[in-house]
């Protein structure tokens, strides 16, 4: 189970249920959250902020590793792009890698445009499995993807979810698209 947290004061009560603590992207370089979060002993996953250049992902994970945390994960979501739509640079999951943790890339977030519904953030979900396979091939570790039965209904992110149905084939494609990427890096 994986959820966020946005108060340092959360932590130590979500970590008793939660098998991975969440730090989202606009939370991600919060001193006092991320050492909360790093003294629960849990798996944390830092959602780099959109703000923030690949390479600064470094400093998140020392303020973790302070703290006592020995499980990092960094997570691509995109960076603005000036016009109400997000981009990802797929340069950042090597970066990221680089520095010694791994990787989760967010096809999911990636493709929100926001602000676009006037009132709520939109997307673009039919990019979903174009940009899953490419975070597969920049040589990310694992995929985040928000999937819903029914993506209109849904409470949050309705815009970029993949709807349920689309899963199962994405990830059989993924799985084997995954498996002659690291035959090739061999």
């Amino acid at each position: 189970l994986l959820t966020d947290i946005h108060h340092p004061e959360e932590a130590a009560a979500v970590a008793e249920v939660a098998d991975v603590l969440q730090i989202p992207a606009f939370m991600c370089r919060q001193t006092s959250l991320l050492e909360a979060a790093g003294r629960t002993g849990r798996v944390v996953n830092v959602k780099k902020g959109q703000f923030l250049a690949p390479e600064d992902m470094g400093h998140v994970a020392s303020k973790l590793e302070t703290a006592g945390c020995g499980r990092v994960l960094f997570t691509e979501r995109g960076t603005f792009f000036g016009y109400r739509d997000l981009t990802v640079d797929f340069r950042g999951i090597q970066t990221m890698r680089a520095l010694g943790r791994p990787v989760v890339f967010d096809a999911t977030h990636s493709v929100q445009t926001p602000g676009s519904t006037g009132v709520t953030t939109g997307g673009k979900p039919a990019l979903i499995p174009l940009l899953a396979r490419c975070g597969m091939a920049a040589g990310a570790d694992a995929l985040f993807l928000e999937v819903h039965p029914e993506p209109a209904r849904a409470l949050s992110d309705a815009g970029s979810q993949l709807p349920l149905e689309s899963f199962a084939p994405l990830a059989a494609g993924l799985k084997d698209f995954r498996e002659l990427y690291l035959r090739e890096q061999e």
